[in-house]
Formats: structure tokens, C-alpha cells, sequence
């Protein structure tokens, strides 16, 4: 258990997995990086482009800035640069109330996994 009472989210989905998943609709996809990375590198398929600083907004549903894309009632699986941001935004989003989270750590890892990347 945590400090907020919740177990903070481990890596107990593989990129892989999430990929696999995301195929088939199953799990939400957030890249939590810098719009500087975005443009550099490109984001993976499907995935919903909500920087760290901009998540407790825009991945709050009862936020007016809540990005309606994102699907709630879906698992969820973060991403970043390598891991560290993501996990922050894995434990900032169990705080708001989603009940499965995943860092699957960086976006060569969802890329490595078999993931498709595109340009923003």
C-alpha cells in the first residue's frame, strides 16, 4: 500500500502486452512527454498525447479540460522518454481513481515490443 492508499502501479504489464492489447482496443495509451519529444520522435499508435504537467486536467473526467477521447472505463498503460515520468503519471492518475495502471516505461520499449509509431 502507498501513502494515498492505493498500491502504486507496477510494471506488471509488458510493452508488449500493451501493444497486443491496443491492437484490439482493450487499453488506453498515454504519452506523457514534452511536445519537443513528440515532434522529434513521433508517438506511439493510438496513444493519447497528454504531457505530465497537463495530466491532472486533462486526464481528469470531472475536469473541464478532460480530454474526451480518453476512455476511463479502459485499462490504462503510460508511457515517456524511459520510464521515470511515466511512472509519475502512473501513480498521479491512481490518485484520481483509475483502478489499472501501467508504466510500460519508454517509447523504444512499445516500439521494440512490435508498436507502431506515428507523427503527431
Amino acid at each position: 500500500m502507498s501513502f494515498f492508499g492505493r498500491t502504486p502501479a507496477t510494471p506488471t504489464l509488458s510493452a508488449q502486452d500493451a501493444v497486443s492489447m491496443s491492437k484490439n482496443g482493450e487499453i488506453s495509451i498515454i504519452d506523457v512527454r514534452d511536445i519537443s519529444e513528440l515532434n522529434q520522435t513521433g508517438k506511439a499508435k493510438t496513444a493519447h498525447h497528454i504531457p505530465l504537467m497537463l495530466l491532472q486536467s486533462h486526464a481528469n473526467p470531472s475536469h473541464p479540460e478532460f480530454n474526451k477521447a480518453l476512455d476511463t472505463s479502459k485499462p490504462v498503460a503510460v508511457y515517456c522518454a524511459s520510464g521515470a515520468r511515466s511512472g509519475m503519471a502512473a501513480r498521479t492518475l491512481l490518485q484520481m481513481g483509475f483502478e489499472s495502471v501501467h508504466n510500460i516505461g519508454g517509447l523504444m520499449h512499445w516500439h521494440q515490443a512490435g508498436g507502431e509509431l506515428e507523427r503527431a
